[in-house]
């Protein structure tokens, strides 16, 4: 059995970041080579190159082989095994990041549905030896971000064409909730309101609030406010930011109210979780 895995350092810690590169490697299994059933703390998306394997996830089973892959996403139970008599060699990648659940959701990647079909794409026969072709060079962790981001870009491609047959239609639910979930992921540092959301969506705030309870468990408008406490929670490590700062930076031109909403979502005031 030949296997690779590469750790990247960083300065900056990943989970700050919209989108970071962990660790990346290859395998060439023997039969019958097996992980889990077991729990990753970050995005691990597979790619497997040759032979075949099975990919299990809740109920979920697939039985996978070169082209396709599968995504492993923090805290869910998953087990995969190569084939017995021909086994599979994948190349993965492992990230984190602000945005990198909304990067897989755009990628079709979500729980139960976490494989996919990229043999339209050949980049991802060679994104391994990209990441290992500029791991010693100076800019390394740079040079491995845009890299990481080629192949997640190329991961939504394949998605999109992968759903093009049939058509979905062009105002789905699941349509008006990733165009919600934009907007707020580009807006939410600016004084942006449930109304606002529901106009650039172009549906009744209601009734786009009633999408997200469905998705979700939980309102529009709370989703808004857990998502501007998630990015304050990031903020407050930086000691060069005032709570003011990060009041602002997420969307809140009162302070007060900011600490307020913070303590309500968090359970600790700003001050007092950063000092923490």
């Amino acid at each position: 059995m030949s296997r690779i895995n590469v750790t990247i350092n960083s300065e900056m810690p990943s989970d700050r970041l919209d989108l970071n590169l962990i660790f990346f490697g290859k395998e060439e299994c023997l039969p019958n080579h097996s992980w889990g059933p077991g729990v990753r703390d970050s995005y691990v998306l597979h790619y497997v190159h040759s032979g075949c394997g099975r990919f299990r996830s809740g109920e979920e089973s697939h039985l996978l082989s070169a082209g396709q892959g599968f995504l492993i996403p923090p805290d869910i139970i998953v087990h995969y095994q190569a084939d017995e008599l021909d086994p599979w060699t994948y190349s993965w990648v492992a990230f984190k990041g602000l945005s990198a659940k909304s990067f897989m959701r755009r990628a079709q990647l979500e729980a139960p549905q976490l494989v996919y079909d990229a043999k339209q794409s050949p980049y991802f026969e060679s994104f391994y030896d990209d990441l290992l072709a500029v791991y010693s060079e100076r800019s390394s962790d740079v040079l491995s971000q845009s890299i990481l981001y080629r192949l997640i870009a190329e991961l939504i491609s394949c998605s999109e064409a992968s759903f093009a047959e049939p058509p979905k239609p062009s105002h789905s639910k699941e349509t008006y909730i990733n165009q919600a979930i934009g907007y707020i992921e580009t807006n939410y540092s600016q004084r942006i309101t449930v109304q606002d959301i529901a106009n650039f969506v172009g549906l009744d705030r209601t009734y786009l609030s009633s999408l997200f309870k469905a998705k979700f468990g939980s309102s529009l408008q709370s989703f808004l406010v857990e998502y501007r406490m998630n990015r304050a929670v990031e903020l407050l490590a930086n000691p060069g930011l005032s709570i003011s700062d990060i009041s602002r930076s997420v969307g809140y031109t009162d302070p007060f109210l900011f600490s307020k909403m913070f303590k309500k979502m968090i359970g600790k005031a700003p001050k007092y979780f950063r000092e923490e």
